[in-house]
């Protein structure tokens, strides 16, 4: 079989896991750079997934630290899709994505890594984007740095 090297992944692999909710702490951390927070609103924010699928993987979540849709009041739940939907627009000005995959994981067993903080994934695609590497290495390649991203991003919110 022949070898093939991510050796950036070690780090997360080793890592600490940190105790409490990353969507909850992030935002209470004034540093957004650190924190690839991009945007602001008054229920939702912004943040950059730090394991993206692609570039331009952006997460939006609510603010208060809930686990489902439910239980979203109508102000956050409209603030969140509003928030959705002028991402997909800034991703679509920025990158030229030919797609996009958008969607929440809710709870461990449908795949989320954050199962009790629901937030939604926004991904843009390309065509070729998916290719041998993800299923026969285990391997994702990623072309641009995740600070890179962010600076093309920061401020268009």
């Amino acid at each position: 079989m022949e070898q093939m090297w991510a050796p950036w992944r070690i780090g997360y692999i080793q890592m600490e896991k940190p105790e409490g909710c990353i969507l909850c702490d992030k935002p209470k951390q004034k540093d957004d750079v650190a924190n690839y927070i991009l945007y602001r609103g008054d229920k939702n924010f912004i943040i950059m997934n730090s394991y993206p699928y692609n570039p331009g993987h952006l997460m939006v979540a609510p603010y208060r630290h809930v686990a489902s849709l439910e239980e979203l009041t109508d102000e956050e739940r409209h603030e969140h899709y509003g928030i959705v939907s002028r991402s997909v627009e800034l991703l679509k000005e920025v990158f030229n994505p030919a797609g996009f995959n958008i969607g929440m994981n809710i709870s461990r067993i449908a795949g989320a890594g954050i199962d009790d903080h629901i937030h939604t994934h926004i991904v843009p695609r390309w065509q070729g984007d998916t290719n041998f590497m993800p299923v026969i290495a285990d391997v994702r390649v990623m072309p641009e740095a995740l600070a890179e991203t962010y600076d093309k991003l920061q401020g268009k919110f």
